[in-house]
């Protein structure tokens, strides 16, 4: 199967579909509205960009290189509804479909970066290490206090284990060393939405200004009276609020 994509890059001679192929494991995950990484380019030039699925079709004239990864997935009518507004407003496509992105996330240059972090692990036998400990082959009493946590909580990073354990990073380093601990680094996924209440959204009250937009707008809107408004008012004076409402 052949994706047609289209880069997320704002130059406008980019602005139309390019074929990939699709690999056989990822035939059935990827849909139209898909975010993949592509090969762009030829030669020396060659490089991994960001692209949307903008039509699944079985074949196509040309010789084409293959979809290196799936990210993430639109709707169908997302992808439409940007071709839509690409067209009406004569803006990139590429442009429009960021918008139907979840915030942070909407460019390959500004999306959240995965955090990384040290993560500790034993790296002996629990019984070697406890026999170990019994010969007097560890003494101090900080390696046996981190080993123990460690062995509790397999995967703990080294700033937690120096907040619990109350030792420093430098007994971590000193059991690495030794080969009784091992580090690894791991990426945490991150949620940019995770802290943000969006339901609370429901609850916010109009003001007086927004009130009295809202009520014009919806008295045409109930008596299906096609009629066009402008929203005046300054940056951040909530016109986005009026229009979510409404459209609610």
């Amino acid at each position: 199967m052949i994706a047609e994509v289209i880069i997320n890059r704002a130059a406008k001679k980019l602005d139309k579909g390019f074929d990939y192929k699709i690999p056989k494991t990822l035939e059935e995950y990827i849909t139209v509205g898909s975010k993949v990484l592509v090969p762009f380019g030829s030669g020396t030039g060659e490089r991994i960009e960001e692209g949307f699925v903008i039509k699944i079709k079985e074949k196509t004239p040309y010789e084409v290189k293959e979809i290196k990864k799936l990210e993430g997935n639109l709707k169908n009518s997302q992808i439409e509804l940007a071709r839509w507004m690409g067209k009406k407003y004569f803006c990139n496509v590429s442009e429009c479909i960021k918008l139907m992105q979840t915030p942070g996330t909407r460019t390959k240059e500004k999306k959240i970066q995965e955090k990384k972090v040290q993560a500790v692990y034993l790296n002996k036998d629990c019984v070697e290490i406890e026999k170990e400990i019994e010969i007097g082959k560890i003494k101090s009493e900080k390696q046996k206090k981190v080993i123990n946590l460690v062995k509790e909580n397999e995967g703990i990073t080294i700033p937690e284990i120096e907040l619990l354990s109350e030792c420093t990073r430098g007994v971590v380093k000193t059991l690495e060393k030794n080969g009784y601990l091992k580090i690894l680094e791991k990426q945490v996924r991150r949620d940019p939405l995770k802290n943000k209440n969006i339901e609370k959204t429901n609850f916010l009250k109009l003001t007086e200004e927004q009130e009295e937009a809202y009520e014009k707008i919806k008295k045409e809107i109930e008596e299906n009276r096609f009629k066009e408004f402008l929203l005046f008012g300054i940056t951040g004076s909530r016109k986005n609020r009026n229009i979510f409402t409404i459209n609610k």
